[in-house]
């Protein structure tokens, strides 16, 4: 069984007006298999469905055509969604709220049983515990990353979901963000991650797949690019600058 499966997964982005139809491919035909436990990096270039793939899989958009499962079960049911933890691009927050006042609302949404608790072992792991108490206004972008994984991890979640997660941040910032995935694929989650960036591609997952124009151009395991320094970088240049897929389609 996978953690996340996606079988021939289509969006098809439709804008009609009076002189003509035009139909932009967000992702087409997508089968992707990620493994339990595992780290799993979907890369590719601004624009080439990553953000749209996401989406499809949590169910903010509704596929054309295709189908997503999460741990074996149609990824539309409630019961599911609720194994899954979430990390936009740019995570929005109450910039009023502190650290701990944000994390405790959204755990008595969650509706989970001593939120005090749980809230107090989540700052402690993702390294917020000393800034607790202070106004999320006064928090760097790479802090409010950190709160934002912490929300994401408050119902205790089997899958991880996060779009971009270093996308802006600091070097230390982006090694922080590095060692805390790797400290929760050690304690057993499964996460898949969007990325433009190789290089934490590289470091971090243990399987990953190029996307080009909508497409899966291929899937790669880490010994395919750990054979020698640069290989990763060097097939992805190599499968964008191959590619002469259209994007748009005019009707």
């Amino acid at each position: 069984m996978f953690a996340i499966q996606t079988v021939q997964l289509t969006k098809i982005y439709e804008k009609r007006n009076l002189f003509r139809n035009t139909r932009t491919r967000g992702v087409e035909n997508l089968e992707l298999g990620i493994k339990p436990g595992e780290i799993f990096g979907l890369l590719g270039l601004n624009g080439s469905g990553k953000t749209t793939t996401i989406k499809l899989i949590l169910g903010l958009l509704r596929p054309t055509s295709g189908e997503v499962f999460i741990l074996g079960q149609p990824a539309n049911s409630t019961a599911v969604l609720k194994k899954v933890g979430y990390l936009p691009e740019v995570p929005y927050f109450y910039r009023y709220l502190t650290a701990r006042e944000i994390l405790k609302f959204y755990a008595n949404l969650s509706g989970l049983e001593s939120p005090n608790e749980r809230v107090d072992a989540i700052l402690e792991l993702v390294g917020l515990t000393e800034r607790r108490n202070k106004q999320l206004k006064e928090f760097s972008k790479g802090m409010l990353q950190r709160v934002g994984l912490a929300q994401s991890l408050l119902h205790d979640p089997e899958v991880l979901i996060y779009d971009e997660p270093v996308s802006g941040l600091d070097p230390l910032a982006v090694r922080e963000m590095r060692n805390l995935l790797l400290k929760l694929k050690s304690q057993g989650k499964t996460i898949f991650l969007s990325s433009h960036l190789i290089s934490e591609v590289e470091k971090i997952c243990d399987r990953a797949a190029i996307l080009v124009k909508g497409k899966l151009v291929r899937t790669l395991e880490q010994n395919e690019w750990t054979v020698k320094e640069g290989e990763l970088e060097r097939i992805f240049v190599e499968d964008v600058a191959g590619s002469s897929e259209m994007g748009r389609i005019k009707i």
